[in-house]
């Protein structure tokens, strides 16, 4: 990561006209000593001060001056580890945005590394970006169940978590053309023959897989008969929904909206306790299924950072949640602002990953 720049004088509109009438006066005396006849020694000998003078005057304006350019980070990189179009490259492809946007830093790019739930990024990730603090990787509940699906040898705890960053419901959803009206329906469908009703979701083990599983437990359907079909990216998953290759398809709300917003899609439910802004869809919990479940995404920074390195990734972070672009993105996006950072973030994370196993056991995914 680029040296960055402490706090030193600055060439601000306050102090130039003092440079700039250093400088003139430096030329003035000069032309001065020459109209009063001064020997050509005389002149020389001060011409050299002065030309000494105006060298560090030169020198120090110009100084100063780089000292007042915007203090960037360096160039981030920012891993999203799934396919694009799903809600890891959302909010890389938005954290990229907001940040050039708001100054934070000259440039970001996104990368995509897809497969088994994040994972291969993530061991991609700690491998190749140790001690680089210009690497970012966006995370959250999905990565950790897949971590403990997969058997994963890398997990968050080989990498330096930084923040939480936003949250969301998980919708269920059909396509319009799906003679499914109701959430109810679709749970007798899953009552009478599970393996009938084919999920299409996001990562095996993720959010989406743990809303189903806790769903047909709640419906009294034992949750490993359910036919989940995992994709790479919520751009493959949304394709198979509108293509009718599923019965009905389970994502971040936000995935949904547009389609539904466009008629091409209908919301049956969402997973959160209270209704969530931009659909009328009813809760699983009003429709009579005991699930609560909201998905949470993070971001993290290399491992094998020093203090300062982490506490500058923290900062630029901290400067990104706070913008008003990034305010103007959860709002766009129908992403609840659930920031949590610092030591706060690294017990949450902690708690997270033992509910999460405490979920996977409980619905079969993981022994």
């Amino acid at each position: 990561m680029a040296q960055r720049l402490g706090s030193a004088p600055r060439l601000t509109q306050a102090n130039r006209p003092h440079c700039q009438v250093f400088v003139s006066n430096l030329w003035s005396a000069w032309a001065q000593s020459v109209l009063e006849g001064a020997d050509l020694g005389t002149i020389s000998a001060k011409h050299a001060l002065w030309e000494e003078d105006m060298k560090h005057t030169v020198f120090g304006a110009a100084l100063a001056a780089v000292l007042a350019m915007p203090a960037f980070a360096a160039d981030y990189t920012i891993m999203a580890p799934a396919a694009p179009g799903g809600g890891w490259d959302s909010t890389a492809r938005a954290m990229a945005d907001t940040m050039v946007a708001e100054g934070i830093s000259g440039s970001v790019q996104v990368q995509n590394v897809p497969g088994a739930g994040g994972t291969v990024g993530l061991a991609q990730f700690a491998s190749t970006a140790s001690g680089d603090a210009s690497q970012l990787i966006v995370g959250g509940y999905v990565m950790v169940g897949a971590i403990l699906t997969n058997a994963s040898p890398v997990s968050l705890a080989d990498v330096t978590p930084i923040a939480r960053l936003t949250g969301e419901a998980v919708g269920i959803a059909v396509a319009a053309s799906s003679p499914i009206q109701t959430i109810g329906e679709l749970v007798e469908m899953m009552k009478a023959d599970p393996g009938s009703v084919s999920w299409g979701g996001g990562s095996a083990g993720g959010v989406d897989h743990i809303t189903v599983g806790l769903l047909a437990k709640a419906a009294g359907v034992d949750p490993t008969k359910i036919n989940y079909v995992a994709f790479a990216g919520g751009g493959e998953a949304l394709a198979a929904i509108l293509g009718n290759q599923v019965t009905v398809g389970i994502s971040g709300v936000g995935e949904f909206l547009p389609q539904v917003e466009a008629g091409t899609m209908r919301m049956l439910a969402v997973s959160t306790a209270e209704k969530w802004a931009g659909t009328d869809a009813p809760t699983l919990m009003e429709s009579g299924f005991d699930v609560n479940v909201q998905n949470w995404r993070m971001v993290a920074a290399a491992p094998g950072l020093s203090d300062e390195q982490k506490a500058a990734v923290a900062a630029d972070i901290d400067k990104l949640v706070n913008s008003a672009g990034w305010q103007a993105v959860l709002a766009d996006k129908g992403w609840a602002n659930t920031y949590l950072a610092g030591a706060d973030f690294d017990a949450q994370l902690a708690k997270e990953v033992e509910s999460t196993t405490a979920v996977l056991k409980d619905i079969g995914l993981v022994q």
